[in-house]
């Protein structure tokens, strides 16, 4: 018995978090459900699942030659659709409430980085030589990488509610290598 309690006394600093775990929504890009949980005062991890919005017309034009259904192919037009976005990061959070002069709540400051898996169906419309008739092709469009980020979020006092914004840079590495995506987003997380 002495055994266990000495065990469990060494595990509750791991348990015992300074700031509160939370579940929200994430409007910006991507839109997605947001869970964070704090691992210590300063480290927190997040995972997100939402929908991803879509890339340029040029994006899915440039895509649409670079694998074309057949050597005569000409796009049209493409629409978009059945879209999400999977991210899972790392967060160091900084408290700056007093450099703010913030007298109610607190302000944490927060960069990280992460990884992000997104998918967008495609439904291309082409012509296929002198036919002139249009053809529809359907893709799916899969895009994984890595993203930095950085933001701040506000936690109320009396309300188990905190606030945040942040922003990000997202470069895939599947699908097309290099290609950046500016991200951003502002939300809402209830504590507990």
């Amino acid at each position: 018995m002495k055994k266990l309690l000495i065990f469990a006394i060494m595990l509750a600093p791991i348990f015992a978090n300074a700031q509160e775990d939370g579940v929200g929504l994430r409007l910006g890009e991507p839109l997605s459900i947001t869970y964070k949980k704090f691992l210590d005062d300063n480290i927190a991890i997040e995972g997100m699942f939402g929908r991803a919005g879509i890339n340029s017309n040029q994006y899915y034009q440039r895509s649409f030659y670079n694998n074309r259904p057949s050597p005569n192919a000409f796009y049209t037009s493409h629409s978009t659709g059945s879209s999400f976005a999977f991210n899972l990061r790392g967060a160091y959070h900084e408290d700056i409430t007093d450099d703010l002069n913030i007298e109610v709540g607190y302000f944490l400051a927060y960069a990280g980085a992460g990884i992000q898996l997104r998918s967008t169906r495609v439904d291309y419309a082409y012509t296929d030589g002198a036919a002139g008739i249009l053809l529809r092709d359907s893709r799916r469009n899969i895009d994984f990488g890595p993203e930095l980020f950085g933001g701040g979020e506000y936690y109320f006092d009396d309300i188990p509610i905190s606030v945040f914004a942040e922003i990000g840079m997202f470069v895939e590495l599947l699908d097309r290598f290099g290609h950046l995506k500016l991200q951003g987003g502002l939300g809402v997380r209830y504590l507990f």
